[in-house]
């Protein structure tokens, strides 16, 4: 793994242990993170999984929200700006049961970055849909 993408990974982990615990449980790993995208995986685990041997909706959840924030959070670092991200709305569709590690990507780095500059530049609160693809290859 690319020592950006440890760092990456540690970061993220780090936020789970000092802020949100469900992160630092469910151990996710960056595997691409820019401007434009971001892979993070999540292992099927006994941690991870449901009564079926799925992966448990509350960990998919949790992995749309690492994928489509990591964008924002290191678009907003690379600002300078105090800008705080808070997702208000989850829709999903579920097209096969999760049944091995799971690969979160986003790929709306622009939409974000424009919706960032419009925030800061009007100070109001901004609200868009963040697409996540979420596949078990």
């Amino acid at each position: 793994m690319d020592l950006s993408l440890l760092k990456e990974t540690w970061r993220l982990r780090a936020l789970g242990l000092l802020k949100i615990p469900v992160l630092f449980f469910v151990g996710p790993s960056v595997l691409e993170l820019g401007d434009e995208s971001c892979i993070v995986k999540i292992p099927l685990s006994f941690r991870t999984k449901n009564h079926l041997g799925s992966m448990y909706f509350g960990v998919l959840a949790a992995g749309a929200d690492c994928a489509g924030g990591l964008i924002a959070w290191k678009l907003i670092e690379k600002s300078g700006d105090q800008l705080n991200l808070i997702f208000k709305d989850f829709h999903a569709e579920f097209l096969k049961r999760a049944e091995g590690d799971v690969y979160f990507t986003s790929r709306d780095g622009k939409i974000i970055q424009a919706t960032i500059e419009k925030a800061l530049l009007s100070g109001e609160r901004e609200n868009i849909a963040v697409q996540v693809i979420a596949t078990t290859p």
